[in-house]
């Protein structure tokens, strides 16, 4: 089955198209975020996103998904995720079933050709997102969680864009989809793969931009509280907290204030609300004696 077919229409037409339609489902990007999606959609290459957890590296693939009308296919690491979870596997019940059907009536080989068909195979993400002729994003969750192992069959999958079932041969993609990999940078990944992808870095965003995002996922909170929670956001960031609050967390605190009818950002409004962006005990007690809350 031959390789990609080339060219294939990329899904955005110019840097300021992608921060443009980025916008317009929510996710306000940097100019550095829209120039390497932008990249990464040209030249056909995987992006692989950085950042400590909690700064939109999730949100970008479907961002990248919502804004192209992509569908998205999503492989979450953890530990211990092996290829059948993550490529494919046989659904043996019912091979089991139809083998035991067809003794005495039929031939082995027989058997054999069915039973291996693409009646009992059952398709993970990275078999998903290659067999779609669709637009297909492909986010690739959280790849320090898994095992070495599984970094090396990404890396064979997103060299040629293909998966090959030793039972029906060689499946290669029709239409490459838009892969994004995310990493917390719990562990380094291989230098193999990190060559075989664009690279970007996504750290919390400064004041102004967080303040333009909660605006704009919360546009009816008045501007003086937006100011005053993403200030006192920013003095949590900077404390060492076991988690630090991410930019949803941001959001959630606005529409929490928002839901409550509240006004101003107090002592007593962030003692009552705290446990909406710290989900730490002594992160909350670290936090009470940085704020002087009483």
């Amino acid at each position: 089955m031959g390789r990609v077919s080339a060219p294939q229409s990329p899904l955005f037409g110019s840097v300021a198209d992608v921060a443009e339609r980025l916008a317009g489902v929510g996710y306000l990007a940097s100019t550095a975020v829209a120039t390497t999606v932008y990249l990464a959609d040209r030249l056909g290459k995987p992006l692989l996103v950085e950042g400590p957890a909690g700064v939109g590296k999730t949100e970008l693939a479907k961002a990248v998904a919502e804004s192209t009308g992509s569908g998205l296919v999503r492989l979450q690491c953890y530990e211990g995720i092996d290829e059948a979870r993550a490529l494919y596997e046989w659904n043996h019940a019912k091979q089991l079933l139809r083998i035991t059907a067809g003794q005495g009536r039929e031939s082995w080989d027989d058997t054999r050709d069915d039973v291996f068909s693409e009646e009992f195979l059952l398709a993970r993400p990275l078999l998903t997102a290659i067999r779609r002729t669709e637009p297909t994003v492909l986010l690739v969750d959280e790849m320090d969680k898994a095992d070495v192992e599984v970094e090396g069959l990404l890396l064979e999958v997103l060299s040629d864009y293909q998966v090959t079932v030793p039972e029906m041969g060689t499946i290669t993609a029709s239409r490459r989809p838009f892969a994004l990999l995310t990493s917390n940078s719990t562990r380094e990944l291989s230098e193999a793969l990190k060559r075989r992808c664009l690279f970007l870095h996504l750290d919390f965003p400064d004041a102004d931009l967080e303040r333009r995002i909660v605006q704009s996922r919360v546009p009816e909170l008045a501007e003086s509280l937006v100011d005053a929670l993403v200030r006192t956001v920013r003095v949590l960031r900077g404390l060492e907290l076991r988690k630090a609050p991410s930019v949803a967390e941001t959001i959630d605190w606005g529409r929490t204030l928002l839901a409550l009818g509240l006004d101003t950002l107090d002592d007593e409004t962030v003692r009552a609300t705290l446990g909406v962006v710290l989900k730490h005990q002594s992160d909350a007690v670290k936090a009470a004696a940085e704020l002087r809350l009483n």
